[in-house]
């Protein structure tokens, strides 16, 4: 079907994004792979495109763009062209509408114009060995101490925490007579002293994009590194989840659709028992399926896109489509490569690296129970 979500400015701009991943990344990946992170110089080179600073405003040295469109555009051309960018992808659709929405003048004079050029990212640190998904549960605190807040916790499975330059911390400043009371955002940068990086996690998936444990003993945090306002974290960490989960319901989605077109080609090249594997019906409804439940997934995005835009993208929505694309993302990929035979367990196919790649998108934006939860209290259960 006709897709209309994207205008011609969209359509240029994934060219664009085409030319720098065929030229500055995936010339490079295997050896990032191979290191278990990207060179930070990427981050650089899609700064000079505008990939980072796409909806960083104009006066901070961003594009100044509203729409989240051209950022799904980027989020496609990483998914169809298997590779991913570390921590940026984390940092604009997830972390950057924190400082958009909550940064002083002064911190966004002070942050913003290096994330728009690719020379500072950043990530944002919020699970605990001990809690998951339990924000309200979590035991890192800052006390406050003069102009500082003296940080004390661990944090684990933090996406770009090897690379970043600074992390938003969430931590307790408050014990609250709620439990979702008396959290805070706070700027850790690198270089302050107690602020440790510990090893990069070996993951089943994902190798190229760095995942840390962080500690924080006794680091001193200046009060002007404070985001937003003390003890008002639990509400300001809800406000960006929509984008967030459509984010990777969109990478989801255009990691479906390649495992469909891999897989199309694999099986008119493909021979058994004198002939191609995709003349057997059983092929041809496999594949069928496959495409019918893809523009199924297309058309929720798209018009979730549309309402996220539109300022109407509900947290119910939002979780839905994040739930059946990933779902949708795993069922595809799996059928694919039981396509591909045993050559779809040998690494050196994309489809084997795509089968451990997507396991993880069941998991994080809130893992596949979470949206559940979200979308049955909207339906008054």
């Amino acid at each position: 079907m006709k897709r209309t979500v994207f205008n011609e400015d969209h359509e240029t701009f994934r060219k664009v994004v085409q030319d720098f991943l065929a030229r500055d990344v995936q010339p490079h990946y295997e050896a990032w792979t191979e290191a278990g992170r990207v060179d930070k110089t990427v981050f650089h080179k899609a700064g000079e495109i505008g990939i980072p600073g796409l909806q960083i405003p104009e006066e901070y040295g961003g594009a100044g763009i509203e729409s989240f469109k051209f950022n799904a555009v980027v989020a496609e051309e990483l998914a169809r062209s298997g590779v991913t960018l570390g921590g940026l992808a984390l940092q604009t659709n997830v972390l950057l509408p924190y400082f958009l929405e909550y940064a002083t003048e002064e911190q966004r004079r002070r942050w913003l114009p290096g994330m728009a050029s690719g020379h500072i990212v950043g990530a944002i640190a919020m699970t605990e060995p001990g809690t998951g998904s339990d924000l309200a549960g979590m035991a890192t605190t800052a006390r406050r101490v003069g102009d500082n807040y003296v940080l004390n916790g661990a944090k684990t499975f933090i996406t770009g925490g090897i690379n970043c330059d600074l992390v938003v911390v969430v931590a307790r400043t408050d014990k609250g007579a709620d439990r979702r009371d008396g959290l805070s955002l706070l700027i850790v940068e690198n270089g302050m002293p107690g602020y440790e990086r510990g090893r990069n996690l070996t993951k089943l998936g994902l190798k190229a994009q760095d995942t840390a444990e962080l500690s924080f003993t006794d680091v001193r945090v200046p009060v002007e590194n404070l985001l937003g306002e003390e003890g008002k974290a639990f509400g300001y960490l809800g406000f960006n989840l929509p984008q967030e989960r459509l984010s990777t319901a969109i990478n989801a989605q255009a990691s479906a659709e390649t495992a469909l077109d891999l897989t199309v080609e694999y099986v008119k090249e493909r021979k058994a028992f004198g002939t191609t594997i995709g003349s057997f019906q059983n092929t041809k409804f496999e594949l069928a399926s496959c495409a019918i439940e893809i523009e199924a997934g297309r058309a929720m995005v798209d018009r979730a896109l549309d309402e996220l835009d539109e300022g109407t993208l509900t947290a119910a929505d939002a979780a839905k489509a994040k739930v059946y694309c990933t779902e949708l993302q795993s069922r595809v990929i799996d059928r694919c490569l039981q396509l591909h035979g045993g050559y779809g367990f040998m690494m050196e196919y994309p489809i084997a690296r795509m089968y451990a790649d997507a396991r993880v998108t069941r998991i994080f934006a809130g893992t596949t129970e979470v949206c559940k939860s979200i979308v049955s209290k909207s339906l008054g259960l």
